[in-house]
């Protein structure tokens, strides 16, 4: 009976001549053809070729290696085949383990042409061994040498990625260095922005996915940029995380940011997080998206955790207002449709404090009072005039939220029209009445959730045509600033430290108050 052949071949970086990214190198056609010239001159009948390209003798991971492997197991060939005992495998765990373990134990001859291996001769098991050893050492040495020129590329500052960030691009006329890519720089200015006006991460995420932008993984694929295929579902939505990565990463601000990650053990691609204080961090090595005030602002949001309205944006107090009596952060109550702030400590034990109450509407009056009377009082308008610098983008912003109401508008018409299609389903029995209720559930939650992002898009819109309408004066918008009617976030976390509340005085609706301002 002829003895059947497993030819096993494997593409090492030293010999490698790749003539497309599609075809087989030619070290790897060399291979194969002085491998079945040697199967053809002992007689042995081939069985199959298993071919690896592009993968280096320590992964574990080849496909066909581990095909080549089960195949051994299961005896459907006698022999295995390769150019050297290192194509199979430089890991010498791996030569004990199947060259001198399992595959005597599967009738599995083991033979490479070019170092003289054969387990049919027993004599030359120790230069096996050596031979294990030596690629061992090799791979060891290797690992070193490039993890040192990788390391010192960090140090200087290079992007050593195989992919770039969203909103940058690799510089084509410099290896290593990043360029803006402005199609994605905006929407990462717009997500700095949104947080920075008091949006949660969930919140920006819906709006994005709500108007149809891609997120960074489906933007690279439509753009024909390399990308690192996802592994979950909806891998073209943008998901909370993604906006909570994008608000911390300073690369955004011009500094070069690697080494998060580092690797177990050169026998594994496997990484596992390393601590900050390991990380490469160079300053000023590319042109930043986002400018500093508007980082600094948004990473002071983020230390402060404040948490969203179900509507998506922040309450203009949150975490700003303490508890006079006992220092606690209030946390935000609704009751008939009203907001208040309370002492959370109230009523965590007996005697635990005699509790803080005020409503926010009360608060937020007391505030604007506060602050318009130290402004007529301290500052002089014509200085401030010059000193403060207002947002001149009116119409850019119009143009933007009235391209965020016609998509949500969109939206919710085919929200609406899901609805009915479903109910058209119900009558006809194609589907039951609770699957009617419950799929229709989800549709009617997110179409009333856009309605009521909606209905705050279309009332930021008037404010800004309001504004256009009375022409962008610098005299009348600090006019405007100095004499508020009402407050938003953002005005609250560039003024405020915090708010000491008090209690109510008995006898009266008044509540004491102390603000600590931030100037």
């Amino acid at each position: 009976m002829n003895m059947k052949v497993a030819i096993y071949c494997r593409l090492s970086e030293e010999d490698r001549n790749k003539q497309s990214e599609t075809d087989d190198s030619n070290s790897i056609q060399n291979q194969k053809t002085m491998l079945l010239q040697y199967s053809m001159e002992q007689g042995w009948e081939l069985y199959n070729i298993y071919s690896d390209d592009d993968y280096t003798g320590a992964d574990r991971r080849r496909p066909e290696f581990n095909r080549l492997l089960k195949d051994a197991e299961n005896h459907k060939f006698d022999i295995i085949l390769c150019k050297t005992q290192s194509r199979f495998t430089r890991e010498l765990e791996l030569v004990e383990k199947y060259i001198h373990g399992l595959f005597p134990i599967w009738g599995i001859r083991f033979i490479s042409i070019v170092d003289n291996a054969d387990t049919a001769n027993k004599g030359n098991k120790k230069s096996r061994q050596i031979n294990g050893l030596v690629n061992e050492w090799y791979l060891e040495d290797m690992s070193e040498n490039i993890r040192s020129v990788l390391t010192n590329r960090r140090i200087n500052g290079f992007h050593i990625g195989a992919f770039a960030l969203y909103g940058y691009k690799k510089d084509p006329d410099q290896k290593g260095h990043l360029i803006i890519d402005e199609e994605a720089a905006v929407v990462v200015r717009e997500v700095f922005t949104l947080f920075s006006q008091g949006y949660g991460k969930t919140a920006i995420a819906r709006m994005l996915n709500d108007r149809g932008i891609p997120n960074p993984t489906e933007y690279k694929r439509l753009k024909g940029l390399r990308y690192q295929s996802p592994k979950t579902k909806n891998s073209t939505l943008w998901k909370y995380y993604a906006i909570a990565d994008m608000l911390v990463n300073e690369i955004y601000i011009g500094n070069m940011v690697q080494g998060k990650y580092g690797s177990i053990s050169y026998k594994t691609k496997q990484n596992k997080p390393r601590p900050k204080s390991e990380w490469y961090v160079v300053k000023g090595t590319h042109e930043p998206i986002i400018n500093q005030n508007l980082w600094n602002n948004v990473q002071n949001l983020i230390a402060q955790k404040a948490k969203p309205f179900s509507i998506g944006t922040i309450g203009i107090f949150a975490r700003k207002a303490r508890c006079a009596n006992c220092g606690y952060i209030m946390r935000s109550a609704k009751n008939k449709g009203k907001h208040y702030l309370k002492c959370p400590n109230h009523h965590v034990a007996e005697n635990a404090c005699i509790g803080s109450f005020i409503s926010v509407d009360r608060l937020e009056r007391l505030v604007i009072n506060e602050l318009n009377n130290m402004i007529s009082e301290y500052l002089d308008k014509d200085e401030l005039e010059q000193n403060i610098e207002f947002c001149d983008n009116l119409n850019g912003q119009k143009a933007r939220l009235t391209a965020d109401i016609a998509a949500y508008k969109k939206k919710i018409a085919d929200y609406s029209k899901g609805v009915r299609e479903l109910y058209m389903d119900k009558v006809k029995g194609l589907i039951s009445e609770s699957d009617y209720v419950e799929m229709s559930k989800d549709f009617i939650t997110d179409r009333e959730r856009l309605e009521r992002v909606l209905a705050e898009s279309q009332n930021q819109l008037t404010i800004i045509e309001e504004k256009i309408i009375e022409g962008d004066n610098r005299r009348e918008l600090i006019e405007q600033y100095t004499n508020l009617d009402h407050l938003n976030r953002e005005i609250v976390e560039i003024l405020i430290d915090y708010i000491s509340v008090g209690k109510r005085i008995p006898g009266t609706r008044d509540v004491p108050i102390e603000i600590h301002w931030n100037f």
